[in-house]
């Protein structure tokens, strides 16, 4: 082999060795993306639900629920 194929093949290594790594990167980014989401949606359920508890609360309080 000589040094342009040499070169070459290192050349071909490294960019492969990037493509990997920034795979790697991607899908853990997405996952922090998927795990963000749910907690998300989990906290906001949580809200919701203490909202409609208030809410219910101020009904009976105020003798408005039927």
């Amino acid at each position: 082999m000589n040094n342009s194929q040499n070169a070459s093949y290192q050349a071909g290594q490294a960019k492969g060795q990037v493509q990997e790594k920034a795979s790697g990167m991607m899908e853990k980014a997405s996952n922090v993306a998927q795990s963000t989401k749910e907690s998300l949606q989990e906290t906001g359920g949580q809200m919701q639900a203490k909202a409609q508890g208030a809410a219910e609360a101020t009904k009976d309080a105020l003798g408005m629920k039927k």
